[in-house]
């Protein structure tokens, strides 16, 4: 660990309060606002897509101004977003809050890539204890999310407009931390254009399962949590208790940053990987026991751990399937099949929950359950064959 990767977890963590405090308050919001209930998780779907739109155009700004430049540039439009949210609140405009959310999107693609950034300010033996220790920054998230929505949510008569004001703050924040990074410069152009086309580097067998098994790991996990602050108000448990839940999910989500690095040297990416999707089946399997506080707290935080397996991992799967001169275009690609699909599980997560209910779907998130261990198994048969013995 040095100096920069301390100040990127921090980074991190503060990105992780803007997510998180965003997946508390926006499907409430928005279900205070839609003109129909089924709409109440389009603010949470907008921030996706959002994302997913940008991750062309944060690729540019990556090779044009570098890392620092490129998550400066993030954190500006944070702090003009969470302005324009709290507007959309004040003013009780439902598709302003939804149209702020989708240019929220852009810090999103540029701050998921702090992950790879990470791996970069290590020397390579340790890339992933690099990955899984600047997640682990995710924490400050996981406390401070929660609360500052529980906080500020009275602070003004308008509810939770209070909590995006203080998300503009704390984005200024992140950009003072971000000033104090020193990153490796950038490529020069020639060495950005060198490197193989997208598409060879996409048809590789791991990036391919890094691909879909952190797209669909991250799919099941948002599908779940973006529906929990709407089951758990339809079932009658008091905002404190939604706020308890997110906070041990999140938790469970960065917590075992610190050792996961270490696991994935002990073990291998794959056996962790599949230890993650292990819990992940175990929080569908205590989400279908029943709808109490204890049910929804010990289900959330299985995905949470189950999450940081998967993606930790997926990420690690990745460094090995690109060079240096072909980040942008890779990363850019992996993060738009992670977008993509938190867009289509934020939007099936509000329509899900307030039509079919809390355990269609659960049951409906064992499809892609199945499908990222199928992914996994194929790996390891691919692996066992090219080194056998």
């Amino acid at each position: 660990m040095n100096r920069n990767l301390w100040l990127l977890a921090l980074c991190q963590g503060l990105f992780l309060t803007n997510n998180v405090t965003f997946i508390a308050i926006n499907g409430l919001v928005g279900f205070s606002l839609a003109p129909r209930g089924w709409m109440a998780t389009l603010p949470v779907m907008g921030y996706v897509i959002g994302g997913a739109l940008s991750t062309g155009v944060v690729a540019h700004t990556q090779r044009r101004f570098g890392r620092r430049g490129s998550f400066q540039l993030g954190l500006a439009v944070a702090f003009g977003s969470a302005l324009l949210c709290a507007w959309a609140a004040f003013t009780q405009n439902f598709w302003l809050l939804c149209f702020a959310t989708v240019v929220a999107g852009y810090y999103a693609a540029n701050a998921s890539l702090y992950r790879f950034a990470a791996a970069e300010l290590a020397a390579p033996t340790w890339r992933e204890k690099a990955v899984s220790v600047v997640m682990a920054g995710g924490l400050i998230g996981a406390v401070v999310g929660p609360n500052l929505a529980a906080v500020t949510r009275q602070l003004f008569v308008v509810p939770f407009a209070g909590a995006y004001l203080a998300l503009a703050a704390i984005a200024l924040l992140a950009m003072t931390l971000m000033r104090f990074i020193d990153f490796p410069p950038p490529l020069t152009k020639q060495q950005a254009a060198g490197g193989r086309p997208l598409g060879e580097i996409m048809r590789q067998p791991a990036f391919i399962v890094a691909a879909v098994a952190g797209s669909l790991g991250y799919g099941v996990m948002n599908l779940l949590m973006a529906a929990t602050p709407l089951a758990m108000q339809v079932c009658s448990l008091p905002f404190s208790d939604i706020a308890l839940v997110l906070e041990w999910h999140v938790i469970g989500m960065f917590a075992p940053g610190f050792f996961t690095g270490h696991l994935i040297r002990r073990f291998g990416t794959l056996p962790v990987m599949g230890v993650g999707l292990a819990l992940e089946l175990g929080c569908i399997a205590v989400a279908l026991t029943g709808v109490d506080l204890h049910q929804f707290l010990i289900a959330l935080t299985l995905l949470g751990v189950g999450w940081n397996f998967l993606f930790t991992g997926a990420t690690t799967l990745s460094l090995s399937a690109y060079a240096p001169e072909e980040k942008d275009r890779a990363q850019g690609a992996l993060n738009f099949c992670m977008f993509a699909t938190l867009a289509v599980t934020s939007f099936a997560s509000g329509v899900l929950v307030t039509t079919q209910g809390w355990r269609l779907l659960n049951l409906g998130s064992l499809v892609p359950v199945a499908l990222t261990g199928i992914a996994l198994l194929w790996l390891a048969a691919r692996q066992r064959r090219v080194t056998p013995g």
